[in-house]
């Protein structure tokens, strides 16, 4: 029942709503290749998730075109497979690399800082020179910022944070 020939192909699975993991680990099981691109939020707004689907409700599924639909289609978590003219339509193996090479070329890299490193932290509408201290678990760090005439201990979001501009580390 494997899917992982040379007559394969990827097809486009449609999800009920929220339920793209879901039907990826059931299809999974049934030893299909599935593929699910993730991206990580910008916005302040959506921070709480850490990553969601680049395409909500739809997952890539790998399989030969002589492979019954029925097993997909009474999945948990799919809806339906997406067709044209009642047959469904093979996604070129070129636009599934293209999404992968794009999502690996868009995964932010995290500035690493170590401890004592002069780096600037925004707080607000204005930067602030800080010195960074340590990370406080994967989304914080601990930085000592000058303020009136003391130097105070703040924990701030790491997005927060940036390296000192060239031209200021003087």
């Amino acid at each position: 029942m494997s899917s992982f020939s040379s007559n394969a192909n990827w097809y486009l699975i449609q999800t009920k709503p929220r339920q793209e993991a879901r039907a990826q680990e059931h299809l999974t099981r049934q030893n299909f290749e599935c593929f699910r691109p993730l991206h990580s939020p910008t916005s302040e707004a959506r921070k709480s998730r850490r990553e969601e689907e680049l395409f909500p409700g739809y997952v890539f599924i790998r399989m030969d075109e002589e492979h019954s639909w029925y097993p997909i289609r009474s999945t948990r978590g799919v809806s339906r497979v997406v067709a044209f003219g009642g047959q469904p339509c093979p996604v070129q193996d070129a636009l599934i690399e293209q999404i992968r090479q794009r999502m690996a070329c868009s995964t932010p890299k995290r500035a690493q800082f170590t401890h004592g490193e002069r780096i600037m932290a925004r707080t607000g509408d204005s930067d602030v020179q800080a010195i960074f201290l340590c990370d406080d678990g994967e989304e914080r760090a601990v930085i000592l910022l000058n303020l009136l005439q003391r130097e105070q201990r703040v924990i701030l979001p790491r997005s927060a944070l940036s390296p000192m501009p060239v031209h200021a580390r003087y």
